[in-house]
């Protein structure tokens, strides 16, 4: 199984946590490639740690459905699955309605200057082709009103559901169909700076349902 060769990436506090993070954001990525074979041992020693976190970060992980485990025979990186993704993509847009709805009537100054500065990092990364930064810099964008929404539910629903769409996003921020992202931010910035909770419901909608024309590009 190939593995990125810097060793004992994960600190010894929050093991169980970090190590969750290092090998989702490889899934996500794509240095853990769909139907990789993933071997406890070679987990280990990429991160540095023991079996036991690196077990309950692969145990969360299918949770996720981004690991797909057959007990005493392997465990393995799920492959793309356009049913699971367009599940996943319904329940997230769903939930960042839900965080704008009851973020809007509270959001600062402060937390509007932080959307216009991320989706100027946005703009910044695609113009430079960063899919990465991109990723980033919407993550921030979007992760303003989930916080200011102050529910602890919604934000546990959008940790598990958004990585399965990053996976995918990672294609659309690559080309040209994710350019008019930046505009769609700018009108949800607008929207709530007018304090129109349902203007800046619609305009979150329609951004996140404009990774639906790119699922019809994959193989079911």
């Amino acid at each position: 199984m190939p593995v990125p060769h810097d060793e004992g990436l994960v600190s010894r506090s929050l093991l169980r946590d970090n190590a969750y993070r290092a090998i989702r954001d490889a899934i996500v990525d794509g240095t853990l490639a769909p139907g990789e074979r993933l071997n406890d041992g070679d987990l280990v020693k990429w991160l540095g740690v023991s079996r036991t976190p690196v077990r309950e970060a692969l145990m969360r992980l299918e949770q996720a459905g981004l690991v797909q485990t057959k007990p005493g025979r392997y465990t393995i990186v799920s492959p793309l699955d356009v049913r699971a993704i367009r599940a996943a993509q319904a329940v997230t847009g769903a939930m960042h309605e839900l965080a704008i709805r009851e973020a809007v009537p509270n959001l600062c100054d402060g937390e509007l200057t932080a959307m216009r500065a991320a989706n100027a990092r946005f703009a910044d990364a695609l113009h430079r082709n960063d899919v990465d930064a991109a990723l980033a810099a919407d993550d921030d964008f979007h992760d303003v009103p989930a916080t200011a929404s102050a529910n602890d539910a919604l934000r546990a629903v959008l940790e598990q559901y958004t990585p399965v769409l990053r996976r995918v996003e990672r294609l659309r921020f690559a080309s040209l169909s994710g350019r008019g992202s930046v505009a769609q931010h700018d009108r949800i910035i607008e929207r709530c700076a007018a304090g129109d909770i349902e203007g800046a419901v619609a305009a979150v909608r329609v951004n996140w349902q404009t990774l639906l024309p790119l699922l019809e590009t994959l193989t079911p």
